[in-house]
């Protein structure tokens, strides 16, 4: 018996996945760009250049310069384009299942550290950079912001309630500490300016949020 000819893709489906690779390679060449040239050198038409599209595509498939900035390193910082909320990713679920605080910690700045070797190149950019020249990115900036300061509050939460904090410490105040300690500004000073190593950074972060934290260095 001949084999049965398979149904061709609908189009619909077809098209969700051009639009997924044009998305992609969007995004890689604003991040090319964004790195090298900064975020006034990195125009639309160029980034449309560089990706082969025009620059029609990029507002349609991603928006203006701004939201490029934004989805590029939002990219970066997780690691892939997939839309899930940072409790439902791995490393939120190896903390949860941390035998102590200081391993939870620990597990944290990695995390963090993961995140700079993906997004690093882009802090300058996002952080120092474009906040001045652009207020969509001011406000990017400052949502980015809150959604740390609202991370950090989560993760002294519990701390708090699974752990302990050290004596005297409210959760609030442990909040306020993580936020301060990961900030991409510190980063940046440590890694880019002072010269330091990832792993200088890693071990630094960790240590300094289990002392600050927990009143205990592990």
């Amino acid at each position: 018996m001949a084999d049965t000819p398979r149904a061709a893709p609908p189009a619909h489906a077809h098209r969700a996945e051009q639009v997924r690779e044009t998305r992609a390679r969007v995004l890689g060449a604003a991040r090319e760009l964004f790195v090298r040239r900064g975020y006034t050198g990195a125009t639309v038409d160029a980034i449309a250049l560089r990706a082969g599209v025009s620059p029609q595509t990029v507002y349609n498939v991603i928006g203006t310069k701004a939201d490029v900035l934004k989805a590029v390193y939002d990219v970066a910082l997780a690691g892939d384009d997939e839309p899930l909320a940072v409790g439902e990713r791995p490393h939120a679920a190896a903390m949860a299942a941390a035998p102590d605080a200081a391993t939870a910690l620990h597990l944290y700045a990695r995390v963090g550290r993961q995140m700079l070797e993906r997004a690093g190149p882009l802090l300058t950019t996002v952080h120092i950079q474009a906040p001045g020249r652009d207020p969509h990115v001011r406000a990017f900036v400052e949502t980015i912001e809150r959604e740390r300061a609202l991370g950090t509050a989560t993760t002294a939460r519990f701390l708090a309630d699974r752990f302990g904090l050290r004596a005297g410490l409210t959760v609030a105040e442990a909040g306020d500490i993580l936020w301060t300690l990961t900030a991409p500004e510190t980063a940046d000073r440590l890694l880019r300016r002072c010269g330091w190593s990832l792993d200088r950074y890693e071990a630094w972060l960790a240590r300094s949020m289990t002392e600050s934290v927990l009143g205990t260095d592990v």
